[in-house]
């Protein structure tokens, strides 16, 4: 009412501290108004200001709010005397009736310039805003239920449709969260980089490292649904940077826990019990553990068991659903902005990928909330553990009449987490971890998708338990057996196979040629790749080698920057020439990585499994370089591929393992042979008829010697903690069983097959050399060709014999040599093995040591020590196996089968010798069938055929 026309800048400074005076106490009356658990009341009406409500007298902050906004009024230089009044007397509230009274001398302020209303409006505004964001969440209700495949995108939107108030509220909450963080992001990117034409984008590189340890922070902000998707994000440096991917790695569901009351009322109500003492001895009061899900508490039941109780957090499964709900409505926007920043078109495929991509995630989420399921996955695991005697991994044991919808109770395990233990037997354990989550992926069919450090225990005992069982990923065996396939072909550098291999693993799409994909040049890095990852040393030595190689490649004398840049431009020239290579007009391409990486989006994709597979991976790669600085987890892998493969009889399982050892693939002569034929005959068709190529294999014996001695260590490292020895001990006692079983084993298979081979091939060579080779033969063959050089040479000599005689002493003696020149002819297949057999021979007499064997064994044998011949002695571990009675008793049992074993390996020698004769070129068809059918007779009175069906 002091303002005057004629002085505007007084006039402005009255507007603004009565306007800012009026906007602080409706700020405030908002906040306090809208502060959880308070109610609206019915309004007093005023003279000018109606609709401003009484507060209740059970506002806490009302004091602190009225001295807070006495200070900051009173502090604003005025000669408003009114309003100095005001902040002097009517601004000392100690009640809702003073504070109203205080709102109704305010009113004509306000009233007198309808600026001043439109100032509050704005000032108001947002308070209202900021506590409609700050409001109570409702999520009593989700539009699905827990499982692992009740996930539904589409009921969602149904369910959200109808409560726009909760997916605005959502929205902007996150909006308020991450402002401040995308505002960086933006003007490093844009200003820093775009405006000032700065390629590199150096300050939005520079600021990496603060930004991720940010969105770490962000993500535990955000609640439990974000900090999932940074665990899941922590494995796709594909989709975020390297910095941002290991700081989020940090993430071990650090999440505040929610009040124990309210754990207890869940506990109560699940367990149907009014008293928790009905069921529990003891139970702590506060959580030993927190996660986004649910927390922990330790407990005894009723007979003395230690349990861990978890409990689901009130609300998690509608809180989960609504943040899905609003990822998926957010990633086309996101999606489109990452592409405009890297200067790529969006298309409708980007969006719908990146939309896949959360219902992934989405699925897993919601399948942690089904507690039953959780419960029935860690009983299957710990049976399939049992079931393949890998005694050294486990899970706890679930109290399966405590389970129910959101409380799971299991044996508390007492144990320190893997990363953490400095036990000497982590190595150990490390590589206990990797043969469980293979055996997950290549035989159970149920991988463990969520294997970070705190879910891997060392138990006191000395074994790996792992918890947490509530996401999973079901591994179909069609995918099991191409993931065997494609080890197998990298481990012996079979690059020709691997394009076919990434359309049978997804990670190609099915309508990408296999001539394009071989073009690609994945082969050679994937080449690269694996030699560097055998190597071992992590990322930190990888790195070191790869600057050793450039350094090499572009010159010893560069500096980083420089090996960076000479690097760049080699591949720059190679991705020109491949994009030439397709026909691609390469002087059109404004940018050349950007047309091959939107080719290379086209040729590849990361199935979901394969995510889960390189997390566990990279989590125990990382304890183990914490341990070894040279750990290679790729050779960690193959004892259990050696075991996996020496074991499982499926064709596929077989052709990969004889690929493994050198062997060309004989599945489909098997998968193509007739029903009465066994795998073993079948398999022969490719060897006889002589045939000669350049693809002729034969066994590797350094390569079977190699897989036996990871079969060993699998089976000593996950069969027992190995105290004593133990561990060897079953590892004697399984290749013993896999060697001599009467069952058979897909290893004693092919060593029976490539037997029969190896003897038909050394027959073939010693009558060759006797009656083809040898001096005495050379003399009887230049004999018996005499007469037929006399009549060549003599023309008038051979005009007088009659035919009949001629036939007699002059061709047939010459057939006769040719027919068994041609019989034992040594083909190079046959060759092959004939040199295998030589190599083996020269690797076990290097692995045998110089004493004795036979003293060894006559102080356990009672009887028929005299009988073993002196041979080289077993290393001093074998000997104290051959030591111990029980596995010696075993490995004698297992000798009973070795008649088996010689009729089936005589039975090869002799159906060899059959097929040889019916596919023979040189003898007649009446011959040909006859000694077929003795040499089948022969092999079926030692051993009789078995009909096998694909």
């Amino acid at each position: 009412q002091h303002s005057t026309v004629g002085h505007p800048t007084k006039r402005n400074m009255k507007f603004s501290t009565r306007t800012l005076a009026a906007a602080l106490l409706l700020a405030g009356q908002s906040c306090a108004f809208y502060t959880p658990n308070t109610q609206r009341l019915a309004t007093q009406p005023s003279s000018k200001l109606h609709a401003l409500p009484n507060l209740p007298d059970s506002v806490p902050s009302l004091d602190s709010l009225s001295n807070t906004l006495q200070n900051i009024v009173s502090s604003i230089p005025t000669s408003t005397d009114q309003l100095s009044d005001i902040a002097n007397s009517g601004l000392h509230l100690t009640s809702p009736d003073q504070l109203s009274s205080a709102l109704n001398e305010l009113g004509p302020l306000l009233l007198d310039n309808p600026w001043h209303i439109a100032a509050v409006a704005f000032f108001s505004t947002g308070a209202l805003l900021a506590a409609f964001v700050n409001s109570p969440d409702d999520y009593s209700q989700a539009p699905f239920e827990a499982g692992s495949d009740t996930y539904n995108p589409t009921l969602a939107s149904e369910f959200y449709g109808k409560r726009p108030w909760m997916v605005a509220k959502r929205i902007l909450r996150l909006a308020s969260y991450t402002s401040l963080f995308n505002t960086g992001l933006i003007f490093d990117w844009l200003v820093l980089g775009k405006l000032l034409k700065d390629d590199e984008f150096s300050a939005l590189r520079k600021n990496e490292p603060r930004r991720a340890k940010e969105a770490l922070e962000l993500c535990t902000k955000l609640g439990p649904t974000f900090i999932k998707l940074g665990q899941a994000l922590s494995i796709r440096t594909d989709l975020i940077p390297e910095l941002y991917a290991l700081e989020l790695r940090q993430l071990q569901d650090a999440v505040p826990p929610f009040q124990s009351d309210e754990a207890r009322e869940v506990m109560a109500r699940e367990f149907g019990v009014s008293n928790l003492n009905q069921i529990f001895e003891t139970l702590s009061e506060e959580p030993v553990a927190s996660a986004s899900i649910g927390q922990v508490y330790r407990g005894t039941l009723k007979d003395g068991t230690d349990v861990a109780v978890k409990v689901q957090r009130p609300g998690i499964l509608a809180e989960i659903a609504l943040d899905l709900h609003v990822l998926r409505l957010l990633t086309p926007i996101q999606t489109q902005l990452q592409n405009a920043a890297n200067g790529q078109p969006t298309t409708q495929q980007d969006i719908d990928q990146g939309i896949s991509l959360v219902d992934e995630w989405g699925r897993g989420f919601v399948a942690e909330t089904d507690y039953r399921l959780e419960a029935e996955n860690t009983v299957q695991f710990e049976a399939a553990m049992r079931k393949r005697k890998l005694d050294a991994v486990c899970a706890p044991r679930v109290v399966e009449e405590l389970v129910k919808d959101k409380v799971l109770v299991t044996e508390w395990v007492q144990g320190t987490r893997l990363d953490r233990d400095a036990s000497p037997d982590v190595p150990r354990l490390c590589g206990v971890a990797i043969n469980a989550y293979l055996t997950m992926l290549l035989d159970t069919g149920v991988l463990h998708c969520d294997p970070h450090p705190g879910n891997l225990l060392r138990t006191t005992d000395g074994k790996l338990c792992i918890l947490d069982w509530g996401m999973t990923l079901a591994v179909p065996s069609d995918l099991q057996y191409a993931l065997l396939e494609f080890i197998a072909h990298i481990n012996t550098e079979d690059y020709d196979s691997i394009p076919q291999d990434f359309i049978n693993l997804g990670f190609s799409p099915a309508d990408v040629s296999l001539e394009r994909l071989q073009n690609s040049g994945i082969t050679e890095g994937l080449s690269f790749a694996f030699r560097q990852l055998s190597q071992g040393g992590g990322p930190k030595k990888m790195q070191e080698r790869v600057k050793e190689e450039f350094q090499d490649r572009y010159g010893a004398d560069l500096s980083d920057l420089e090996l960076q840049s000479a690097a760049r431009a080699d591949m720059l020239v190679r991705m020109e020439e491949q994009l030439a290579s397709e026909g691609v007009d390469v002087k059109g391409v404004t940018n050349v990585m950007e047309e091959m990486s939107k080719r290379n989006r086209e040729l590849f994709a990361l199935p979901p499994y394969v995510l889960y597979v390189a997390r566990a991976f990279s989590t125990l790669e990382g304890i183990g370089l914490s341990i070894d600085e040279d750990y290679a987890i790729v050779q960690e892998c193959y004892p259990y591929l050696a075991g996996r493969l020496f074991t499982d009889k499926s064709p596929r399982a077989k052709a990969a393992l004889r690929a493994m050892l050198g062997l060309s693939d004989d599945t489909k002569a098997v998968m193509h042979s007739s029903s009465d034929v066994s795998p073993g005959l079948a398999a022969v068709k490719a060897g006889v008829n002589g045939e000669s190529n350049d693809k002729a294999t034969a066994m590797s014996p350094k390569k079977l010697f190699e897989m036996t001695d990871n079969f060993a260590s699998y089976t000593a490292a996950t069969a027992t903690v190995d105290r004593d020895g133990e561990g060897r001990t079953a590892a004697a006692k399984e290749f013993a069983k896999l060697l001599l079983d009467k069952d058979g084993s897909t290893l004693q298979e092919i060593l029976v097959e490539e037997a029969a081979k190896l003897g038909d091939a050394a027959t073939r060579s010693l009558l060759r050399r006797a009656l083809v080779e040898s001096s005495l033969a050379k003399t009887i063959a230049s004999s018996l060709r005499a007469p037929k050089d006399a009549l060549e040479r003599s023309e008038q000599l051979a005009s007088l014999l009659p035919e009949d005689l001629k036939k007699a002493i002059i061709e047939r003696p010459d057939n006769f040599l040719n027919l068994v020149d041609e019989l034992l002819f040594l083909t190079s297949e046959d060759e092959k093995r004939l040199s295998s057999a030589s190599e083996f021979q020269e690797v076990l007499g290097g692995r045998l040591e110089s004493s004795n064997v036979r003293s060894a064994l006559a102080e356990n044998l009672s009887d028929g020590a005299s009988i073993i011949p002196s041979m080289p002695d077993l290393s001093p571990g074998l000997r104290s196996i051959a030591g111990d009675a029980e596995t010696r008793d075993f490995v004698l049992e297992q000798l009973s089968n070795v008649p088996s074993l010689g009729r089936r390996f005589g039975a090869g020698l002799f159906r060899r010798a059959a097929y040889r004769a019916m596919n023979s070129p040189v003898l007649p068809e009446e011959a040909r069938k006859q000694l077929s059918d003795a040499n089948n007779r022969v092999a079926d009175a030692i051993e009789p055929a078995t009909a096998t069906k694909e």
